[in-house]
């Protein structure tokens, strides 16, 4: 593998794949030459000084450049028959993603998008619990940074959330609505989405790179039970309702509604492994690669998220 781009996520990808057994880490390219040469005296990495050098060396390629690179970087790669790996969000434009799709089809290598979220444990632990929610609600707020600032928060961070959705509603969107301030940036700072789906679950987001707390949550709301995912603390809860026992045990929790039908509330909260979950993203690729297998996050995926980020935008 080689890793275009050495700033700030560039460096974690380089170091997880050095230390990672599915993949050999030939090296690197970055365009800022004075930090690709500190990086390189600094970690030992060998650095390439020029992207075509690092993409003839290698299998896949590993994207961590600023977004508006992604696309030039990525079909450079997929000419000359490499996989590729593509930091979130995958493009600036959807005509670009869709383009990108195309060209690794015809060429017949993988893909992925990097929406590391999906490999958070708190996720991994309650995914399989999800069952047609019908309302979601998430709030992903950061500290200012100014790092992320060359795009807008929704693709910096709510498109974390829009993947992770896309994910568990199997249903298209209908209808979206949603608002923005820019109080720092020259793009929206923060901003709050509403997302309806054909099949009428509501998705509420809210996204913010100006608060004074660091928060990753999202609640889904289904038929008899209410599943929390904490993705900074990488925590869950999960609360279910069943039918209640004909003579409750004097600390079980009943609730009855106006028609009279008692339920019983209990909670039924999974143990959370833990994890790397860059590197559980990274490694996935590399075993889709070595079993032909669909990548966990494909272009489509990323192409999906970007989509209605762009909606949203």
């Amino acid at each position: 593998a080689g890793v275009l781009g050495a700033g700030h996520l560039g460096k974690i990808h380089l170091r997880l794949l050095h230390q990672s057994d599915k993949y050999n880490l030939v090296g690197f390219y970055d365009a800022d030459e004075e930090n690709a040469k500190k990086v390189a005296a600094e970690f030992g990495y060998t650095y390439f000084n020029s992207i075509d050098k690092l993409i003839e060396a290698v299998d896949v390629v590993d994207i961590v450049t600023p977004t508006l690179s992604h696309y030039d970087c990525a079909r450079k790669a997929i000419a000359k028959g490499k996989h590729i790996f593509i930091e979130k969000p995958i493009t600036n434009t959807v005509e670009e993603a869709e383009t990108l799709r195309t060209l690794v089809a015809e060429y017949g290598v993988k893909g992925q998008v990097g929406h590391v979220e999906r490999f958070n444990p708190a996720f991994i632990a309650v995914k399989d619990m999800l069952d047609k929610p019908m309302f979601i609600e998430t709030h992903r707020l950061a500290e200012f940074n100014p790092r992320g600032t060359d795009v807008p928060v929704v693709l910096d961070l709510m498109i974390h959330d829009i993947d992770i959705i896309l994910s568990v509603v199997q249903s298209k969107v209908k209808h979206v609505s949603a608002s923005g301030v820019s109080v720092i940036s020259d793009t929206p700072d923060i901003a709050n989405a509403r997302i309806e789906f054909v099949n009428g679950c509501v998705a509420n987001l809210t996204a913010s790179r100006i608060s004074l707390k660091n928060m990753r949550k999202t609640r889904f709301f289904q038929r008899d039970a209410y599943v929390s995912v904490d993705f900074l603390e990488k925590k869950c809860e999960v609360v279910k309702m069943k039918d209640a026992p004909k003579e409750p045990g004097d600390f079980d929790m009943i609730l009855q509604n106006a028609e009279g039908i008692k339920k019983q509330i209990y909670f039924d909260n999974p143990d959370v492994a833990g994890n790397n979950a860059i590197l559980d993203e990274l490694e996935s690729f590399a075993d889709a690669i070595n079993n032909n297998t669909k990548p966990i996050v494909t272009l489509h995926d990323g192409t999906e998220a970007l989509r209605v980020a762009t909606m949203i935008i």
